[in-house]
């Protein structure tokens, strides 16, 4: 059950490379980041801000305060995700998912907003803009709340099992054609 859209709750465009910290801060409560591992992102998330078409959307308290965040970019195959994903894609026949597509990076949501369709906004919004055919990102590969609104989003996996070095848990690599599916 999704509850009300937060009551001053705004969607907007966010400078990521300025609020880093904040929205690490909040990926940190939502996903379960250690101060070792929040280090190695910052610069991760600074470096992807630069990007050609990297472009993120935050949600604000009416404090202007960060409640969530989403960001991603045209995918490259060149850039170190696509790199390691694409064996996986491959041996499915899915590699062309790598083509023509925006990879939404990251998306969080701080655990008191979360249930009420705030990821959903964000997502939609962000990839609504995108000049791309189709839309990737990964997400660990279990049966979440996360995994379950991208999939009512229109995401499919495309590969299962994909174990990135620096993460414990095996994800699943998820596409889906532009525009995301509406309620």
């Amino acid at each position: 059950m999704v509850l009300p859209f937060p009551a001053g709750l705004e969607i907007g465009p966010l400078d990521l490379a300025a609020r880093v910290d904040e929205a690490l801060r909040v990926q940190a409560v939502a996903f379960g980041l250690s101060e070792e591992e929040i280090g190695i992102r910052r610069y991760i998330v600074q470096r992807h801000m630069t990007c050609p078409g990297a472009r993120a959307l935050g949600a604000f308290t009416e404090d202007g305060a960060l409640a969530g965040f989403v960001y991603g970019m045209p995918n490259d195959r060149g850039h170190w995700w696509s790199t390691i994903v694409e064996p996986y894609l491959k041996a499915g026949g899915n590699d062309h998912w790598l083509d023509d597509a925006f990879a939404v990076t990251e998306l969080h949501v701080h655990p008191g907003f979360q249930g009420h369709g705030v990821g959903r906004e964000l997502i939609t919004r962000l990839t609504g803009s995108a000049t791309e055919t189709r839309s990737i990102l990964s997400a660990i590969d279990t049966d979440t709340p996360a995994r379950g609104l991208y999939r009512a989003l229109g995401y499919r996996d495309l590969a299962r099992q994909v174990h990135f070095p620096s993460a414990s848990m095996p994800y699943a690599v998820m596409g889906a054609t532009l525009p995301l599916l509406r309620r």
